[in-house]
C-alpha cells in the first residue's frame, strides 16, 4: 500500500475516535476505567460522555453546530456570470452496488453531483471533478464522471482522480485548470463543507463562488430543517458538523 494511502486510512483512524458515535462511547469508557483509580471523577467523566452523546444528537445543539459552517447562501445568478467553469468536490463512494453494476458514488456525492449538473446545464460551463481514491480502484471523480454522463447527461472535461482530501482537491484542481487560464470557479460541496473548501481553494489562487448544496440545517431564516426530537437525521447532521469543526480546528495547527 502506497505511503499516502496509509497516511489516509491513519488519519481517518485517528477521526473516528474524535467523531460520534465513537467520541460519547470514548469518553465513557475512560471515565469506567477512571473509576477503578479516581471514583468521583471518573463517574463525572462517564456522565460528561453520555452529555456529549446527547449534544452531538440534539437537534437545537446540531443546529446550533451548523449554523456556523452553513453560512454561505445557494449561488446567485450574477456569481454565475462571472465563474469559468464549475468544481464539483467528491465526498466517498459505495463500493458495493449490484444494481447498477458495481461502484458508484454515495449519496453525499450524488447530491453534490445532482446539484453540479443543474449548474452546468443552466450555464454551460465545463467541469471539473474532483476526488481520489485511497487504496486501488476506481476514482471518486471517474464514478462521478460516470455519473453525470449517464445519469444527467452531463460531460466532465476534466477529472481529477487523485486528491485524497479537500486540501489535495484544491492543489491539483489547480494545476488542471490555471494553466489554462480558468482562475474563476463556482465550488459545489455541501453548504457544511463549504467554509474549509472555499479556504483550500483560495490558498490555491482561486476566486471561488461558493454553490452549497444539501443544506443539513436552515438557512436564512427558513423553517427549521432539522426534526423537533433525536432521530438519525439530527445524529447525522451532529456528526457532519463535528467532522467540519475538527477539520478547521486541523487547518488552524496547520497555520493556514
Amino acid at each position: 500500500m502506497e505511503q499516502l494511502s496509509i497516511l489516509f486510512i491513519a488519519k481517518k483512524l485517528i477521526g473516528i475516535f474524535l467523531l460520534p458515535p465513537m467520541l460519547p462511547l470514548v469518553i465513557i469508557a475512560g471515565g469506567l476505567l477512571c473509576q477503578i483509580w479516581r471514583p468521583r471523577a471518573g463517574r463525572w467523566i462517564a456522565w460528561a460522555g453520555l452529555g456529549v452523546g446527547l449534544l452531538v444528537c440534539w437537534p437545537d445543539s446540531v443546529a446550533w453546530l451548523l449554523r456556523g459552517l452553513e453560512r454561505d447562501p445557494p449561488i446567485a445568478a450574477a456569481q454565475l456570470k462571472q465563474a469559468q467553469a464549475i468544481v464539483i468536490l467528491a465526498g466517498g463512494r459505495r463500493s458495493n452496488a449490484p444494481e447498477l453494476g458495481g461502484e458508484t458514488v454515495n449519496r453525499i456525492t450524488l447530491e453534490r453531483v445532482r446539484y453540479g449538473a443543474r449548474l452546468a446545464r443552466q450555464t454551460g460551463l465545463p467541469v471539473l471533478v474532483s476526488g481520489g481514491s485511497p487504496t486501488s480502484g476506481t476514482s471518486e471523480a471517474e464514478l462521478m464522471r460516470r455519473t453525470l454522463k449517464e445519469d444527467f447527461g452531463i460531460a466532465a472535461r476534466w477529472v481529477e482522480g487523485a486528491s485524497l482530501d479537500t486540501h489535495e482537491n484544491a492543489v491539483f484542481s489547480a494545476k488542471l485548470l490555471q494553466p489554462k487560464g480558468y482562475t474563476r470557479v463556482a465550488l459545489v460541496t455541501h453548504a457544511a463543507h463549504m467554509p474549509r473548501s472555499v479556504g483550500e481553494f483560495e490558498r490555491a489562487g482561486f476566486t471561488v463562488y461558493p454553490a452549497p448544496t444539501a443544506y443539513l440545517g436552515s438557512h436564512g431564516g427558513e423553517a427549521q430543517a432539522l426534526p423537533a426530537l433525536p432521530s438519525a437525521s439530527s445524529a447525522y447532521g451532529g456528526f457532519y458538523a463535528l467532522h467540519e469543526w475538527v477539520g478547521l480546528i486541523a487547518l488552524r495547527l496547520r497555520g493556514q
